[in-house]
């Protein structure tokens, strides 16, 4: 468990520079802070994570999501790279035991030995970032991630194409899109609109070797032979076969390739 942020006096002036914004306007927009208001909003997000035990949550902010994690029943370390909202949050939740706050980048963090969960309205700026730090944490159990909705959407095969970073992990983690969270749920309200991403660690791994579904895919999104079946064939033999027995047609866009016939293909072409 990490320790509590040491509190301290982070109190900022509010005058306003010539530009008319104060530093906190500055911060919200150098920071990416769009802060989660709408309690609907929230009891959705909680609902989709289910959290208990340990969970991590990035970008804290004013801890309207950390306090509701937590009276859910989850032990919750709160990230919070700005310093102010760092020491009110830390000062707000000092006498909850369920609640640590530590000031710090999220993504610079060691993961927890134990099992834990992801949980949080975190920046668009960093969200591959994020995302990225998930996927490779090996105590991860599952993360549900309040995005950009076209993040969302496009991880999770929403438009009909799948992107390289959900096919290369889907033999470890399953991708969902969740509710859809309107622009107004947020202060100060931004340009977009954002929904629930939801990944979750599989019970057991899809495919026997890791290395060579992940060769099979980086080579397939490579594009080095024009199109799918002939980049395969540069490397694999009975590419036609594998791919009539994933259901792919010959001439198929690999981003329309769905990850599940990926697994096929890795059954016929990696044995």
């Amino acid at each position: 468990m990490a320790q509590n942020f040491a509190h301290g006096n982070y109190s900022h002036t509010q005058k306003k520079a010539k530009d008319g914004r104060t530093p906190q306007d500055r911060a919200r927009r150098v920071l990416s802070q769009n802060f989660l208001v709408d309690p609907h909003a929230v009891e959705l997000v909680v609902k989709a994570a289910g959290p208990e035990g340990l969970v991590l949550e990035p970008g804290a902010g004013e801890g309207v999501l950390t306090r509701a994690l937590a009276a859910a029943g989850a032990e919750v370390v709160g990230y919070e790279v700005d310093p102010r909202l760092a020491g009110r949050l830390a000062a707000l939740t000092r006498d909850d035991p369920r609640i640590d706050v530590v000031r710090g980048d999220f993504t610079t963090a060691r993961p927890p030995r134990e099992p834990f969960a992801v949980v949080g309205n975190i920046p668009y700026s960093i969200t591959s970032k994020i995302v990225r730090w998930c996927l490779r944490a090996p105590g991860l159990t599952s993360a549900t991630l309040l995005t950009q909705r076209e993040y969302a959407r496009k991880r999770t095969g929403d438009y009909g194409r799948w992107s390289l970073v959900a096919v290369e992990s889907w033999p470890w983690f399953d991708w969902r899109l969740g509710d859809r969270i309107g622009r107004a749920s947020f202060r100060p309200v931004p340009s977009v609109d954002s929904a629930i991403l939801r990944l979750q660690r599989r019970p057991e791994p899809l495919v026997g070797s890791g290395r060579d579904y992940q060769r099979l895919v980086e080579l397939g999104f490579g594009g080095v032979g024009g199109s799918l079946r002939a980049t395969l064939r540069t490397r694999y033999e009975g590419v036609d076969g594998a791919l009539d027995a994933a259901g792919v047609a010959r001439d198929t866009v690999v981003g329309h390739v769905h990850p599940d016939q990926w697994i096929t293909l890795y059954g016929r072409l990696c044995r």
